[in-house]
Protein backbone atom coordinates (compact mmCIF):
# COMPACT_ATOMS: atom_id res chain seq x y z
CA UNK A 1 0.00 0.00 0.00
CA UNK A 2 1.28 3.45 -1.12
CA UNK A 3 1.79 6.24 1.20
CA UNK A 4 -0.96 7.89 2.06
CA UNK A 5 -2.32 11.04 -0.13
CA UNK A 6 -3.94 14.12 1.18
CA UNK A 7 -7.08 15.76 -0.25
CA UNK A 8 -7.19 19.42 0.73
CA UNK A 9 -9.68 21.17 -0.73
CA UNK A 10 -11.44 24.53 -0.56
CA UNK A 11 -12.68 27.86 -1.96
CA UNK A 12 -8.87 29.67 -1.34
CA UNK A 13 -10.17 32.80 -2.31
CA UNK A 14 -7.39 33.69 -1.78
CA UNK A 15 -4.90 31.01 -1.38
CA UNK A 16 -2.63 32.44 1.27
CA UNK A 17 0.05 30.97 3.92
CA UNK A 18 -2.25 29.94 6.24
CA UNK A 19 -3.57 27.16 3.84
CA UNK A 20 0.27 26.64 2.54
CA UNK A 21 1.69 25.88 6.06
CA UNK A 22 -1.68 23.51 7.27
CA UNK A 23 -0.41 21.47 3.76
CA UNK A 24 3.01 21.30 4.40
CA UNK A 25 2.80 20.45 8.57
CA UNK A 26 0.26 18.00 7.51
CA UNK A 27 2.93 15.71 5.75
CA UNK A 28 5.39 16.01 8.58
CA UNK A 29 2.55 15.33 10.89
CA UNK A 30 1.13 12.26 9.54
CA UNK A 31 3.95 10.47 7.07
CA UNK A 32 1.91 11.71 3.75
CA UNK A 33 3.21 11.23 0.23
CA UNK A 34 1.88 14.55 -1.04
CA UNK A 35 -1.01 16.70 -0.95
CA UNK A 36 -3.41 17.53 -4.39
CA UNK A 37 -4.95 20.67 -4.04
CA UNK A 38 -8.46 20.96 -5.13
CA UNK A 39 -10.18 24.89 -5.44
CA UNK A 40 -14.14 24.74 -5.20
CA UNK A 41 -15.74 25.08 -8.07
CA UNK A 42 -18.99 25.86 -6.68
CA UNK A 43 -19.18 25.65 -3.07
CA UNK A 44 -22.37 24.38 -2.22
CA UNK A 45 -22.43 25.56 1.78
CA UNK A 46 -20.25 29.13 1.51
CA UNK A 47 -20.96 31.88 -0.19
CA UNK A 48 -20.17 32.51 -4.27
CA UNK A 49 -16.70 33.81 -4.44
CA UNK A 50 -15.72 36.79 -5.18
CA UNK A 51 -13.42 35.83 -7.84
CA UNK A 52 -13.63 33.44 -10.59
CA UNK A 53 -13.18 29.70 -10.10
CA UNK A 54 -10.17 30.11 -12.97
CA UNK A 55 -8.76 32.80 -11.19
CA UNK A 56 -8.57 30.62 -7.80
CA UNK A 57 -7.06 27.85 -9.77
CA UNK A 58 -4.64 30.43 -10.94
CA UNK A 59 -3.41 31.51 -7.75
CA UNK A 60 -3.35 28.01 -5.90
CA UNK A 61 -1.05 27.10 -8.61
CA UNK A 62 1.14 30.25 -8.49
CA UNK A 63 1.28 28.95 -4.72
CA UNK A 64 2.17 25.46 -5.44
CA UNK A 65 4.65 25.82 -7.70
CA UNK A 66 8.26 24.45 -6.62
CA UNK A 67 6.58 21.96 -4.21
CA UNK A 68 7.15 18.61 -5.59
CA UNK A 69 4.74 16.75 -3.00
CA UNK A 70 1.85 19.50 -3.85
CA UNK A 71 -0.18 18.77 -6.90
CA UNK A 72 -3.01 20.40 -8.06
CA UNK A 73 -6.61 19.20 -9.05
CA UNK A 74 -8.42 21.74 -11.82
CA UNK A 75 -11.62 19.27 -12.25
CA UNK A 76 -13.87 21.22 -9.58
CA UNK A 77 -13.33 24.11 -11.32
CA UNK A 78 -14.02 22.87 -14.27
CA UNK A 79 -17.37 20.92 -13.52
CA UNK A 80 -20.46 23.00 -13.54
CA UNK A 81 -21.69 20.52 -10.52
CA UNK A 82 -21.62 22.11 -6.57
CA UNK A 83 -18.10 20.70 -5.35
CA UNK A 84 -19.70 18.08 -2.80
CA UNK A 85 -16.51 16.21 -0.73
CA UNK A 86 -18.51 12.96 -1.03
CA UNK A 87 -18.42 13.43 -4.92
CA UNK A 88 -15.42 14.85 -5.43
CA UNK A 89 -13.72 11.26 -3.23
CA UNK A 90 -15.54 9.19 -5.34
CA UNK A 91 -13.78 10.48 -8.01
CA UNK A 92 -10.66 10.12 -7.04
CA UNK A 93 -11.43 6.80 -5.62
CA UNK A 94 -12.22 6.09 -9.27
CA UNK A 95 -8.70 7.36 -10.91
CA UNK A 96 -7.03 6.10 -7.88
CA UNK A 97 -8.11 2.89 -7.09
CA UNK A 98 -9.32 1.55 -4.07
CA UNK A 99 -6.15 0.49 -2.03
CA UNK A 100 -4.45 3.92 -1.89
CA UNK A 101 -4.97 5.47 1.41
CA UNK A 102 -6.85 9.35 1.23
CA UNK A 103 -6.94 11.38 3.83
CA UNK A 104 -9.09 14.32 3.95
CA UNK A 105 -7.55 17.37 5.63
CA UNK A 106 -10.16 19.83 7.66
CA UNK A 107 -9.77 22.48 9.93
CA UNK A 108 -11.46 21.65 14.25
CA UNK A 109 -14.25 24.21 13.09
CA UNK A 110 -15.18 22.17 10.16
CA UNK A 111 -14.81 18.80 11.04
CA UNK A 112 -17.30 19.81 14.03
CA UNK A 113 -19.78 20.94 11.81
CA UNK A 114 -18.77 17.34 9.51
CA UNK A 115 -22.50 15.61 10.16
CA UNK A 116 -24.36 18.64 8.04
CA UNK A 117 -22.08 17.63 5.62
CA UNK A 118 -23.54 15.69 2.13
CA UNK A 119 -23.65 12.61 2.79
CA UNK A 120 -21.23 12.45 5.54
CA UNK A 121 -21.01 9.00 6.83
CA UNK A 122 -20.41 7.69 3.04
CA UNK A 123 -16.66 10.15 3.36
CA UNK A 124 -15.37 7.99 6.02
CA UNK A 125 -15.69 4.84 3.57
CA UNK A 126 -13.70 6.52 0.80
CA UNK A 127 -10.78 8.27 3.33
CA UNK A 128 -9.27 9.36 6.47
CA UNK A 129 -10.12 12.69 8.05
CA UNK A 130 -7.22 14.24 9.63
CA UNK A 131 -8.41 17.34 11.91
CA UNK A 132 -5.67 20.10 12.44
CA UNK A 133 -6.04 21.95 15.56
CA UNK A 134 -4.48 24.63 17.50
CA UNK A 135 -1.87 23.93 19.78
CA UNK A 136 -3.17 23.20 23.45
CA UNK A 137 -6.51 22.85 22.31
CA UNK A 138 -6.68 19.24 21.14
CA UNK A 139 -10.37 17.81 19.71
CA UNK A 140 -12.72 16.70 22.28
CA UNK A 141 -15.56 14.02 21.74
CA UNK A 142 -17.52 16.15 24.63
CA UNK A 143 -17.54 19.51 22.33
CA UNK A 144 -19.13 17.11 19.09
CA UNK A 145 -22.39 17.25 18.32
CA UNK A 146 -23.70 13.46 19.92
CA UNK A 147 -23.61 11.92 16.46
CA UNK A 148 -20.55 12.94 15.11
CA UNK A 149 -19.13 12.22 18.85
CA UNK A 150 -20.19 8.59 18.97
CA UNK A 151 -18.41 8.32 15.04
CA UNK A 152 -15.29 10.36 16.12
CA UNK A 153 -14.79 7.64 18.94
CA UNK A 154 -14.92 5.18 17.34
CA UNK A 155 -12.93 5.38 14.29
CA UNK A 156 -10.30 7.87 16.18
CA UNK A 157 -7.34 6.52 15.83
CA UNK A 158 -4.08 5.93 18.27
CA UNK A 159 -1.81 7.95 15.73
CA UNK A 160 -0.69 8.74 12.12
CA UNK A 161 1.04 5.25 11.08
CA UNK A 162 -2.94 3.97 11.18
CA UNK A 163 -3.32 5.57 7.82
CA UNK A 164 -1.73 3.34 6.33
CA UNK A 165 -3.23 0.19 7.60
CA UNK A 166 -6.19 0.59 5.48
CA UNK A 167 -7.79 3.12 2.47
CA UNK A 168 -9.91 4.97 4.21
CA UNK A 169 -12.21 5.16 7.81
CA UNK A 170 -10.37 6.14 10.30
CA UNK A 171 -9.84 10.08 11.91
CA UNK A 172 -6.70 11.80 13.36
CA UNK A 173 -6.11 14.59 15.12
CA UNK A 174 -2.64 17.19 14.78
CA UNK A 175 -2.03 20.44 15.86
CA UNK A 176 -0.10 22.87 13.65
CA UNK A 177 1.56 26.05 13.85
CA UNK A 178 -1.18 28.90 14.06
CA UNK A 179 -1.09 31.66 11.68
CA UNK A 180 -3.70 34.39 12.24
CA UNK A 181 -4.62 34.90 8.46
CA UNK A 182 -7.74 34.74 7.02
CA UNK A 183 -9.31 35.30 3.81
CA UNK A 184 -12.09 37.21 4.48
CA UNK A 185 -9.21 39.85 6.35
CA UNK A 186 -7.31 39.63 2.94
CA UNK A 187 -10.28 40.17 0.97
CA UNK A 188 -11.01 43.23 3.37
CA UNK A 189 -7.43 44.87 3.06
CA UNK A 190 -7.04 44.82 -0.41
CA UNK A 191 -10.68 45.57 -0.73
CA UNK A 192 -9.60 49.39 0.67
CA UNK A 193 -6.21 49.57 -0.79
CA UNK A 194 -4.13 48.52 1.84
CA UNK A 195 -0.78 46.18 1.41
CA UNK A 196 -1.53 42.21 2.33
CA UNK A 197 2.07 41.60 2.00
CA UNK A 198 3.52 38.91 4.21
CA UNK A 199 0.09 36.99 3.93
CA UNK A 200 0.02 35.25 1.09
CA UNK A 201 2.69 34.16 -1.31
CA UNK A 202 4.26 37.65 -3.61
CA UNK A 203 3.27 35.33 -6.90
CA UNK A 204 0.18 35.31 -5.57
CA UNK A 205 -0.31 39.10 -4.77
CA UNK A 206 1.27 39.78 -7.77
CA UNK A 207 -1.27 37.86 -9.98
CA UNK A 208 -4.09 39.49 -7.96
CA UNK A 209 -2.57 43.00 -8.66
CA UNK A 210 -2.24 42.08 -12.16
CA UNK A 211 -5.93 41.32 -12.34
CA UNK A 212 -7.45 43.93 -10.10
CA UNK A 213 -8.95 41.44 -8.13
CA UNK A 214 -10.64 41.91 -4.62
CA UNK A 215 -11.13 45.57 -5.12
CA UNK A 216 -13.93 47.70 -4.82
CA UNK A 217 -15.93 48.73 -6.97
Amino acid sequence: MSEPLAIFGGTFDPVHFGHLRLAEESIAHLGLGGVRWLPAGNPPHRGVPQVTGEQRLAMVRLATAGNLRFTVDAAEVEASAPSYTVHTLERLRCELGGVRPLVLLVGADAFAGLAGWHRWRDILELAHIAVSHRPGFPVEAASLPAELAAVFQQRRLADASGLCSAPGGGIVTFAMTQLAISATQIRKLLANGLSARYLLPDAVLDYIRAHSLYRNP
